[in-house]
């Protein structure tokens, strides 16, 4: 329990927890930190208890030193830019390839010219995280809604990092807040912060609303994480069309329990979309429960398969998330 309330931050790292204690004592409009745009708001007018601003914090901390040290060059590689942008006009060289010869300019100098491109790489970056009631649930050191904070706060570094703009739409069975594409490193802070939020119970997960929503909002193809345990059903055709206008790449995060029941009896469980209580005898039901769940996950990935979408699994008992995401940005390269 104490390592969920943390977020997952190793907090026995020596001086790990002084140097919290400094940050949160820092008097009001003191800017003297490692990096001035990792500045936050505190106080009343946040809304957050120093719990929560801690946990922040710790994945703030852990994440920019993750991109740093890890990912420098993976992301770069793995999400090349939209396209190939004019650059100039020069002569004909020999090798050049002749489809991008300028026949006006040719004509007019009445020798071959040909035009020259570079790739165009400042990309927009589209985070769409799960928050509904699901999210909560947490059986070992962290819950869903820790892990979607701190992949969301992986992503937005790497993108922030190459210069490229972050934005964030947050939903459950609405649009919860959704925040424009913008750069900078204190804007990582505001994604950070805007998914652990405590918020107004919606616990229902409505991902087809949010997919139309991103259709709505982003005309021009953009990178979308969609973060979600995908507890929900009649997404698929969203998820569809989605992919076909914006790269599209699925993250699905579920925790051991929701895997596999231990053998402890009776037990009165709920529901935490729509606070529905059921008796389940774990004894009689754990094999029947392992193996839907396995059904489900297999899936859950031929899905993604059959509309030809990027799909990475996450634990959230497992504490390292950079590894598969890794992972997956390579295996991307090599396929690129």
């Amino acid at each position: 329990m104490e390592d969920a309330r943390r977020g997952g931050t190793d907090v026995r790292r020596p001086g790990f927890l002084d140097w919290l204690r400094r940050l949160w004592r820092r008097p009001a409009g003191d800017m003297s930190m490692e990096d001035p745009e990792d500045a936050v708001e505190e106080g009343p007018s946040t809304g957050l208890s120093p719990d929560v601003v801690a946990r922040i914090r710790g994945i703030h901390l852990r994440t920019h030193h993750l991109v740093d040290d890890l990912m420098a060059g993976e992301y770069v590689s793995a999400f090349k830019g939209r396209g190939m942008e004019f650059e100039e006009v020069r002569e004909y060289q020999v090798g050049d390839d002749v489809r991008t010869i300028d026949w006006n300019v040719t004509a007019r100098m009445n020798h071959p010219y040909v035009k020259t491109f570079r790739e165009e790489r400042e990309m927009t970056v589209m985070l769409l995280v799960d928050v509904s009631s699901s999210g909560q649930f947490g059986s070992q050191h962290r819950t869903k809604n820790q892990v979607s904070a701190e992949v969301a706060a992986i992503l937005a570094y790497a993108a922030i990092r190459n210069n490229d703009k972050v934005g964030l739409v947050l939903f459950t069975d609405k649009v919860e807040k959704y925040i424009p594409p913008k750069k900078g490193r204190g804007h990582v802070w505001r994604v950070i912060r805007e998914v652990l939020k405590p918020r107004a119970a919606h616990g229902r997960t409505d991902l087809a609303a949010a997919l139309e929503f991103l259709n709505k909002i982003t005309r021009r193809r953009a990178v979308c994480f969609v973060i979600s345990d995908f507890l929900d059903e009649g997404y698929q055709r969203p998820l569809l069309l989605a992919s076909k206008a914006h790269d599209l790449v699925c993250i699905s995060i579920s925790d051991l329990r929701e895997r596999s029941l231990p053998d402890i009896g009776i037990v009165e469980l709920q529901d935490a979309e729509t606070g529905r209580l059921v008796l389940v005898d774990t004894s009689a039901a754990a094999r029947d429960f392992s193996r839907n769940a396995r059904a489900q996950h297999v899936q859950l990935e031929k899905a993604f398969r059959s509309m030809h979408i990027d799909h990475i699994a996450l634990r959230a008992e497992d504490p390292d998330t950079i590894s598969p995401l890794l992972k997956y940005f390579r295996l991307r390269e090599r396929r690129l």
